[in-house]
């Protein structure tokens, strides 16, 4: 537990920008039968509730090291306006991520903003990607570690990869009630149907075993 809210961060996505998605308690929509564009499309629960616990979020993930946590920390503290303004491009990122997720899922034509979002936030990303030896060469990110958006540079890429690779087929969304995060389904036969068995799926396995106990009764 921290500052997040309700429950710990969580590692179910299979992918970087899938748990990003999910740094949510919920993915909410509007309510009845019909499903609006914006179905599911608004969080709620909110876990990344300041550039702290976007830190936080880093570390979980590893994709920040705990000194990196603590030097970011305190370049924030001197620049608030600067770590607002990162925090509120995450959420964005967030959004447009999952909204395009979405649109895959269902179908739809995707938006030209939330592709923009991603691009935007791509070329930022691949401005701090250097190539790097010894042979065989790589690509890394480069040593500005000061830059107080640096955690959003491999969510950024990654989203890209994905949204624009095969795998994109795999993404599935739990249906559990209150929940709504996505993940990559590399099950065989891709039968895997909840975030995880042990939260979403035993809350309706329970459900199911209690409808049955009272249809007997």
């Amino acid at each position: 537990m921290g500052e997040t809210g309700e429950k710990a961060f969580r590692r179910v996505g299979g992918r970087l920008c899938l748990d990003f998605v999910n740094t949510v308690g919920e993915w909410a929509g509007r309510s009845g039968p019909a499903r609006g564009r914006d179905w599911m499309d608004r969080p709620e629960r909110e876990w990344l509730t300041s550039y702290g616990a976007l830190l936080e979020w880093a570390v979980f993930v590893e994709v920040l090291r705990r000194p990196d946590m603590r030097r970011l920390g305190a370049a924030a503290a001197e620049r608030p306006p600067r770590a607002s303004a990162v925090l509120a491009r995450a959420l964005k990122l967030r959004q447009a991520t999952y909204r395009l997720l979405r649109a895959s899922l269902e179908g739809w034509k995707p938006d030209v903003a939330d592709i923009a979002v991603l691009d935007d936030e791509l070329r930022v990303a691949r401005l701090h990607q250097r190539l790097g030896g010894p042979l065989p060469l790589r690509l890394a990110w480069d040593d500005d570690h000061a830059a107080l958006d640096r955690m959003l540079w491999p969510v950024a890429l990654e989203a890209a990869e994905l949204l624009g690779s095969t795998d994109l087929d795999r993404v599935g969304q739990c249906p559990g009630d209150n929940c709504g995060w996505m993940f990559l389904d590399e099950s065989r036969g891709r039968r895997r149907r909840w975030c995880d068995m042990a939260d979403c799926g035993n809350v309706a396995k329970v459900r199911r075993f209690r409808a049955r106990e009272a249809a007997s009764r």
